[in-house]
């Protein structure tokens, strides 16, 4: 029997490839890079900022389904394109996780799939 847990949930797009939105193992959640897919299927936002709240949103609704919140993750690898959005994602990511202040790291990128501007994943540490 494998120790790795898969997590899935429906209120977070489904993974577009031979992934999982998350994996557990030893009491720890990885997140797989969350763009800025709206899991109904609503028009994609535009805007950097509107990007960058729903990939964020994406990560914690499937951290929240791992049984996790934003005091629980231990670091974010976020991929932006264009340094000059930095200053507009650190006011997203300050907003979404209040006071939780994981370790991160913003990568800037000249491009990502679809055309995205954002892609975030996280790691994660269940409690209890």
């Amino acid at each position: 029997m494998s120790k790795v847990q898969r997590i899935a949930t429906a209120e977070a797009p489904s993974p577009a490839g031979h992934y999982a939105q998350a994996t557990v193992a030893g009491g720890l959640v990885h997140v797989s890079g969350q763009l800025p897919i709206v899991a109904d299927g609503a028009e994609r936002p535009r805007d950097f900022e509107a990007q960058a709240k729903v990939a964020l949103g994406n990560m914690l609704t499937i951290l929240a389904a791992a049984g996790c919140g934003p005091a629980d993750v231990l670091k974010v690898n976020a991929y932006i394109v264009g340094i000059e959005h930095w200053p507009a994602f650190n006011g997203v990511f300050a907003k979404a996780f209040g006071e939780a202040r994981p370790a991160r790291v913003v990568v800037p990128v000249p491009e990502l799939h679809h055309g995205y501007l954002v892609e975030v994943d996280a790691v994660a540490v269940q409690s209890g």
